[in-house]
């Protein structure tokens, strides 16, 4: 029986490129894919694939938070993160979320479908770049366990977070997050008294920090 795979990245270059890889091995098949993690999660929820590549810097839902609905809506899919950066925050971040591997973009070509068949035999992979930065984060900090530490904020309000650094008014978060305004300016109230940040420029940072967005 074959994996079936889903791809959920931005770039339809990438998406392009990672679905002819795909489409020559005999046991892997193409689910489907997506260009934005809402999207993602939205399409991973009905096919129930195997194995989902997920970019980590997309547009509406960073791959992070979709990870994280994911594996909570279908146990059984497994994600491999994409990414073009090496940031400890970003690879903790992936862990954390329930992510099973974790690939640099650059060796992507040459590591997804051994990455594949790891994950999908219960296993994890780590391209070798980050396990050096796992392993190197490991030994700074031997009283503490990275994947388990808990973010002050929860899934909705990094959704919300995340759509008010790429510049969505009130009434347009509402509208994508099917939520009322009144509910989106309480949730920005809470972010801003929880996190202490009081400018939009304060929360970008502290976005792009912790991986809910990029400056891609």
């Amino acid at each position: 029986m074959k994996h079936r795979i889903f791809i959920a990245d931005d770039h339809r270059i990438v998406r392009d490129g990672l679905r002819a890889l795909i489409e020559k091995e005999t046991d892997l098949a193409l689910a489907g894919m997506a260009e934005d993690g809402r999207q993602a999660l939205k399409m991973v929820r009905k096919l129930e694939p195997d194995v989902v590549i997920m970019d980590i810097a997309m547009p509406g839902l960073n791959g992070i938070d979709a990870t994280r609905q994911i594996v909570d809506a279908v146990p059984g899919a497994k994600v491999i993160a994409l990414s073009m950066h090496s940031e400890k925050q970003l690879i903790n971040g992936m862990l954390r979320a329930g992510a099973s591997g974790y690939l640099l973009k650059e060796s992507a070509f040459e590591e997804l479908i051994k990455a594949i068949r790891i994950v999908c035999r219960g296993k994890k992979y780590l391209s070798p770049e980050v396990t050096d930065i796992v392993l190197s984060d490991y030994l700074d900090h031997p009283g503490e366990n990275p994947v388990s530490h808990t973010p002050g904020l929860t899934l909705r309000e990094r959704e919300v977070l995340q759509l008010i650094v790429e510049g969505h008014s009130t009434r347009e978060i509402a509208g994508r997050i099917n939520i009322s305004v009144k509910t989106v300016e309480s949730h920005r109230s809470n972010i801003m008294r929880k996190l202490d940040l009081h400018t939009v420029a304060e929360l970008t940072k502290y976005a792009i920090r912790h991986g809910i967005t990029s400056v891609d």
